[in-house]
């Protein structure tokens, strides 16, 4: 056996039928054959995928003959022995148009290794060559990835190499005819390659991004542990999201949310895009280096449980909003406002108070990722109340070390301590908090991370001029993060009966009902149609409309339908509860308060005396 555990060449030839073509050498194979296997998820998002179900066909050949190959599993195979040059030809369904698998047309090639590249077992830490070819169609197209290259030019088809199967699939590849623009962080050249329709003023996206590129590096030292970095941005007309890998990230977003040329303020679109930058940049120390020590190796052929997904995304969520703040991109204001959105997410979910972010993280496979109907009352978000934990975290360390230190000091001694990739134990991040802090922390894991009790953030924030307010939910698309206008104005929900309603059926779907509330008292479910409330035809505009103008405690008559079953519920509204928050600064803060406050904000320390 050569030194080189395979080399995948990918074909452009059937980008209309959205198929990639991938032959795969093996060399020589004893009479025992080999078995191959491809990864059943992929690393940063913990679902069961089952890629394998986008392989077409497959066949084997040693030189001109046909070698038998077995199915052995839902996503392994055994290719039968011997064979002086095992060569595996298969095609690839690639029409996810997703950070996660694979995407082609006539207009542009994305793929994920975890999705591509067949995996021979025993062999997966050996080198793994790859060489892509240009498409017939279009001799425009360029190469977009952080594949070490061994030939062809810079942005070229050509041959990459990886030096494991592990490193193989996080370098994801993106071909096609993009925008591209270069930056430098810490000596280190960063590229941004934009796929898709779009007016983007680069030069300004360049520039906030790299402020926030080098924000995030401060926090581990400055340093950017790769030597090169690849921001891979599809435009659509609708969509949002990000994964990260060791020297890249993929991210998807709108195609309104980018800057364009003679616009000065930051949109809410643009905002979220940039913590969506920070975000997935944070993760190149944080998951990517950093990382749960089961996590290592990686075991892509099944679930891998932590129950520190809450602090690897949560405190990353965390620092993503703070990065933006602090690289300048955004005021104080608009950050409040971001961290008000958070609060008002988390809590107007009963699953709060029923699942702790440790819970969320280790079931993360079959609960976060599988969300269904009864998910608000079952499950919390580990990035969003992680993103609580972590600030509650850093105001709670800060307070009781007079700002000798906050959670950038934990950052920075784990990434000392665990940036090689060794992995942190699970008790690894608490145990280093009271190393740093010299103080047992059992009880602030117990209670916030390990159990469901509420989060002491408006005493946490007061300590740094911030406070806290809560209100009920405003008519619309209300997110949080603002104040709303007079009271007198009648814009505000008197009443609520807790459910989340969408237009269909013939009337207001019900999505969501909201444990403790009265539709589920009522006895009303998700996907019931209510059809007509108090007598009166509804859609779901008009529901909510007559919900906000009920009479608290008067019981009204709504007729629902529970598939083909007409039904009839007794519905009892109630004052709709204060669940929005937003936060703002106290104006009466002293100039110690205000200094603390700063301090946070910038993610600075100061020395403490003895």
């Amino acid at each position: 056996m050569t030194s080189t555990a395979a080399t995948y060449t990918v074909t452009l030839e059937q980008l209309n039928a959205h198929l990639l073509t991938v032959e795969a050498v093996f060399g020589e194979v004893g009479p025992e054959g080999l078995e191959l296997w491809l990864p059943v998820w992929i690393p940063g998002s913990y679902m069961v995928r089952e890629f394998a179900k986008n392989i077409v066909t497959m066949k084997a050949f040693d030189g001109g003959r046909a070698v038998p190959i077995d199915k052995t599993g839902k996503s392994s195979w055994r290719v039968h022995g011997p064979a002086r040059q095992l060569t595996v030809v298969y095609e690839v369904y690639a029409w996810d148009l997703s950070v996660r698998t694979a995407h082609c047309d006539l207009t542009h090639a994305f793929f994920n290794g975890t999705s591509v590249f067949l995996a021979a077992r025993g062999r997966e830490a050996h080198p793994h060559r790859v060489v892509l070819v240009a498409p017939p169609h279009d001799t425009s197209w360029e190469v977009a990835t952080t594949l070490p290259r061994i030939e062809g030019e810079t942005w070229g088809f050509g041959v990459f190499e990886a030096p494991d199967y592990d490193a193989l699939i996080d370098h994801p590849v993106e071909m096609g005819t993009f925008r591209r623009a270069r930056f430098e962080v810490a000596g280190v050249p960063h590229d941004v390659a934009i796929t898709g329709r779009h007016g983007c003023d680069m030069a300004r996206l360049c520039e906030d991004v790299q402020a926030i590129c080098e924000a995030q590096a401060a926090v581990f030292g400055g340093a950017v542990p790769c030597e090169r970095y690849l921001f891979l941005l599809t435009v659509v007309g609708k969509g949002y999201g990000g994964l990260e890998h060791r020297a890249s990230t993929a991210l998807i977003c709108k195609r309104d949310d980018l800057p364009v040329p003679g616009r000065g303020a930051v949109s809410d679109g643009y905002r979220q895009l940039l913590g969506l930058f920070s975000h997935e940049y944070f993760h190149t120390w944080n998951v990517k280096r950093i990382l749960p020590r089961v996590f290592v190796p990686f075991d892509l052929e099944r679930e891998v449980h932590t129950t520190l997904l809450w602090a690897f995304e949560g405190i990353t969520s965390y620092f993503d909003d703070a990065g933006v703040r602090r690289a300048g991109c955004i005021t104080t204001k608009s950050y409040l406002e971001l961290l008000g959105q958070t609060m008002t997410r988390v809590h107007r979910r009963h699953a709060r108070r029923v699942q702790s972010v440790a819970d969320s993280s280790f079931d993360a496979w079959t609960k976060f990722y599988r969300q269904d109907e009864n998910a608000p009352n079952a499950v919390v978000s580990y990035y969003a109340k992680g993103a609580l934990v972590a600030l509650a975290l850093d105001l709670q360390l800060r307070r009781h070390s007079g700002d000798a230190i906050g959670l950038d000091t934990v950052m920075g001694e784990l990434w000392k301590r665990y940036g090689d990739g060794s992995g942190v134990p699970e008790d690894g991040l608490e145990r280093l908090v009271e190393e740093l802090c010299g103080s047992p922390m059992t009880s602030f894991f117990d209670a916030y991370v390990r159990g469901t009790e509420e989060l002491p953030l408006a005493e946490l924030l007061s300590h740094v001029g911030i406070t806290v307010h809560w209100r009920a939910r405003m008519k619309g698309r209300d997110l949080g993060g603002k104040p709303g206008p007079d009271r007198t104005e009648e814009v505000f929900a008197p009443c609520h009966v807790g459910v989340e309603l969408t237009s269909g059926g013939g009337g207001a779907r019900v999505d969501h009902v909201h444990a403790g509330t009265p539709a589920m008292t009522a006895g009303l479910a998700a996907r019931d149609v209510i059809v007509a409330w108090d007598g009166l035809k509804v859609d779901a505009g008009s529901l909510k409309t007559r919900i906000r103008s009920a009479t608290p405690g008067l019981s009204v008559t709504v007729h629902a339908f529970r598939r083909d079953e007409l039904m009839v519920f007794e519905v009892t509204p109630e004052p709709a509860p204060e669940t929005t928050c937003y936060l703002t600064l106290d104006e009466d803060a002293g100039p110690e308060v205000c200094a603390r406050r700063e301090r946070w904000l910038s993610g600075t320390t100061c020395e403490v005396d003895g």
